[in-house]
């Protein structure tokens, strides 16, 4: 749900402050801020502000297509790493057993230890249930 138009775009007032004193004095600093839900308003283009992103400070330089998002946007809070490398191994490890691929050296081609009923083992591409 939206903020309502009649009470403009919420920013803490001490950021606000911080970046007139900084436009009247034309400095360019960076600004550290944990102020994450406030809203980027155009007297804040051209700076730098460091938002808090729970461990640290991701610098965000303001520009004009910012105008209207939240900070904290700006500053994500979880890193994605990508999905496990386990499925890599194992569509690996099936495309290795598969029959007609060459068997890797020193790899026996009896089955695994418990059969192919032992659980966590994988059907063969072409075996369905055939009654």
């Amino acid at each position: 749900m939206s903020r309502s138009l009649k009470k403009g775009p919420f920013v803490d007032t001490s950021l606000l402050e911080k970046i007139e004193v900084m436009n009247r004095g034309s400095e360019k600093k960076v600004i550290k801020t944990w102020s994450r839900r406030s809203t980027v308003v155009p007297e804040m283009v051209g700076h730098t502000l460091a938002a808090h992103n729970g461990r640290k400070f991701i610098p965000v330089y303001v520009t004009e297509n910012m105008v209207g998002h939240k900070l904290g946007e700006f500053a994500p809070t979880r890193l994605f790493k990508g999905h496990t490398t386990r499925v890599a191994e194992r569509a690996a490890a099936l495309a290795a057993t598969a029959p007609g691929a060459p068997a890797a050296p020193g790899a026996s081609s009896a089955p695994a230890a418990g059969g192919a009923g032992a659980g966590g083992g994988a059907k063969p591409v072409g075996a369905g249930s055939q009654s």
